[in-house]
């Protein structure tokens, strides 16, 4: 097995340096097997959230191994046997997995290859793979499947073997249908939703009436018959054996529940205000300093930016089995290994004895209830060794007590030399961090670890450094040429409502004031927007997305109709993400309704490309929503919007029309394509708003008391 590994990668000598993932994991065995039935196992750490990433995988591994994608097989992650890739989230999945994937898989062809080599004599440049067959000038020489029992991958990449040029290419940059999608649509029991197991027990968690509260005691009565009631400290929840007679039992037990509760919510009227004086810690960003000539024009504003719920359709759901031995949690988790280091912590178990397993649920888009949801499964099992018990938020508790995305104020003030050039640009972001994910901390985040007998301190939240994309400061740094910056973060140290990673994180409000600066300073100078963003941008290829959706738009729009108006923007994501630019067209008449959205978009080499313009397409319509309704609206002491009548989303009838293009870049590294579409689809919707009625949005959502509001500045 030496000497053909050896063969296939030309000695022992390293290779270029693993991508992704690989480079800690960089086992073969653990990315991939081969089956003797004529089958490709894959077995990555990045899971399914609706996003498709399970088709680009198998896109991916189908290319690198000559095997036709139908014998390709995607096991869902589970500890212990996933390589741990952390989480599932910012755009990272093809990045960080599927390059890994990609390396393993050729590594993996040229071992395979090399025995095949060895074996007939034919040299390995005259053998071809053809769907898993090896072909040499005289015919069949064997295939992956009849040395599958070698195990061959039981080895470690070394980065010898070099993945095919683009050139070569037959499966990647074609569409393909996702893998996942006709289970959904035809309604086969694929979520965790619809996991049944024999024996099976059904449970329901009693929240309290407020953030800081704690349960005196139950006031006697009784409960339906075989109905169990799990309680440690401050988290109460019922076990029965439907669900029906769950919900039935939860709220009866409610009724019955006595709470010492407090007011610990900022005056929802008075947010901003709260936000700019609450206790902070304190950090540089970027500090660019440079000899500057006077200033001719400055402008000094501020944006604002609510709590937002992520919303899921289905609300959080987890299923558990605890036994003697051991703990098993099958979950939606974006992170198994996250999620099973702070069930350790917060059930006080060892790592190793605790198993999880993901299941596909509903869509999340950031951190929402799904790990939250696991430990409650958890201590509700518990009571109830060897049975396995389901546990579903309601939807109450899915819009109330997920984590949300926080608050966020941000002050910007830009200034303009003589001849109309950015001279210098200050930023100041001010709000809680996005991230309270599990597993990255001394103290479990989960919610239900802060309202046990023993509770767990709840950490405050933090952001990335920016060197990992960062969190409230994501896309602080406009992609301009500009001598002078300096970008400030007042992260919070107060946490009044849980708050946590959505998708887009702080780039949502960052690319929408500094797209909105930009307008402002081109509307000073009698400069189209268009015009003044490429005379100050120094990279290709935002210049290249900012043309094609101009192109794509007929931009400039001239002759508009009274109330119709249309505004563009642009950011690279991240700065280290995708290039996207939006043009949006808006209707104001008695509220704003986007009418057409275009969006360019260059994420580097495309794997499936109908699935990344579904990403894009579908985060232009998150964020439209955004733009237009959600705020999450609360009390003294709890989250007051708990209901679709009171959270309301984007409907259907008032999606907008969408026209989506992708740049191709197939000698490019291939990027996230699900984040990059959001903020600029927000910073346009908010100029063409300004065209249309000759006010700018500085609070999100752009309703019409917001923006009522933003006349009387």
């Amino acid at each position: 097995m030496n000497l053909a590994y050896s063969l296939a990668t030309g000695g022992a000598a390293a290779g270029r340096p693993l991508p992704g993932s690989l480079a800690v994991q960089p086992r073969l065995s653990r990315w991939l097997r081969i089956g003797e039935q004529g089958t490709v196992t894959l077995t990555p750490g990045k899971v399914e959230l609706g996003q498709g990433i399970l088709t680009a995988l198998a896109q991916i591994a189908a290319e690198e191994l000559d095997v036709a994608l139908e014998r390709i097989r995607l096991r869902a992650a589970a500890t212990p046997d996933s390589p741990d890739e952390g989480v599932t989230s910012g755009s990272l999945s093809v990045q960080e997995c599927g390059m890994a994937l990609r390396q393993a898989c050729a590594e993996a062809r040229a071992i395979f290859l090399s025995v095949i080599a060895q074996k007939s004599g034919v040299p390995l440049e005259a053998i071809r793979v053809e769907d898993g067959d090896f072909l040499g000038p005289e015919g069949r020489l064997g295939s992956y499947w009849e040395l599958a029992g070698q195990d061959l991958l039981e080895a470690e990449a070394t980065g010898q073997a070099a993945p095919k040029p683009p050139a070569a290419h037959r499966v990647v940059g074609r569409p393909v249908p996702r893998l996942d999608l006709m289970d959904k649509l035809t309604g086969a029991p694929r979520f965790l939703h619809d996991l049944r197991l024999p024996g099976m027990l059904h449970a329901r968690v009693i929240r309290p009436p407020a953030r800081r509260a704690r349960l005196l005691g139950l006031r006697e009565g009784a409960l339906p018959p075989g109905v169990q009631v799990v309680r440690d400290g401050s988290f109460l929840a019922v076990l029965a054996e439907s669900e029906t007679g769950a919900d039935a039992a939860a709220a009866r037990l409610a009724s019955r529940a006595e709470w010492q509760a407090e007011d610990s919510l900022p005056d929802m009227a008075a947010l901003s205000d709260w936000l700019a004086g609450a206790p902070a810690e304190e950090s540089t960003v970027t500090l660019r300093e440079a000899e500057l000539p006077p200033a001719a024009h400055r402008v000094s504003t501020q944006f604002f930016r609510p709590f937002l719920a992520h919303a899921s359709i289905g609300p959080s759901c987890a299923v558990a089995l605890w036994t003697e031995a051991a703990l098993e949690v099958w979950t939606h988790s974006q992170g198994v290994y996250n999620l099973r280091a702070d069930l350790a912590l917060a059930l006080r178990l060892l790592p190793e004895r605790i198993t999880v397993r993901h299941v596909e649920g509903a869509g999340c888009y950031g951190h929402n209830g799904a790990d939250d949801v696991a430990l409650d499964a958890a201590l509700a099992a518990r009571t109830s060794p060897g049975r396995p018990v389901r546990l579903r938020w309601s939807r109450a508790q899915e819009l109330a007590w997920s984590p949300h995305s926080p608050a966020t104020l941000v002050r910007v003030e830009a200034s303009l030399d003589g001849e109309g050039r950015l001279r210098h640009w200050r930023s100041e972001i001010i709000g809680n961090g996005h991230s309270s994910r599990p597993g990255r901390a001394a103290s479990p985040t989960l919610l239900a670890a802060q309202y046990l007998e023993e509770p767990f301190p709840h950490p405050v939240a933090v952001n990335a450094p920016m060197k990992a994309g960062g969190g409230a400061q994501r896309n602080a740094e406009p992609g301009y040429a500009i001598p002078a910056l300096h970008i400030t973060l007042r992260r919070l140290t107060e946490m009044p409502l849980r708050s946590s990673a959505l998708r887009g994180l702080g780039a949502l409000v960052n690319v929408w004031a500094n797209e909105s600066v930009m307008d402002e300073l081109a509307e000073h100078l009698g400069e189209d927007p268009l015009a003044f963003r490429l005379r100050h941008l120094e990279d290709p290829r935002t210049a290249a997305v900012l043309r094609e959706v101009a192109g794509m738009c007929g931009w400039p729009r001239l002759g508009e109709a009274e109330g119709i108006g249309h505004g563009l923007a642009a950011a690279r994501y991240k700065g280290s993400g995708a290039w996207c630019a939006v043009a949006a067209e808006v209707e104001a008449a008695e509220v704003v309704r986007v009418r057409r959205l275009w969006i360019a978009a260059d994420v580097g080499q495309v794997i499936n490309p109908d699935g990344a313009l579904n990403q894009i397409e579908g985060g232009a319509i998150q964020a439209t929503s955004i733009a237009l309704k959600e705020a999450v609206a609360f009390d003294r002491r709890t989250v007051t919007s708990d209901a679709w009548e009171r959270y309301p989303v984007l409907r259907f009838s008032e999606v907008p029309q969408v026209e989506a293009r992708l740049l191709s870049r197939p000698e490019e590294p291939p990027l996230g394509a699900g984040e990059c579409s959001m903020g600029p689809t927000i910073a346009a919707i908010a100029a063409a708003i300004h065209a249309a009625l000759g006010v700018r949005p500085r609070a999100l959502p752009f309703t019409p008391e917001n923006l009522a509001a933003a006349m009387e500045l």
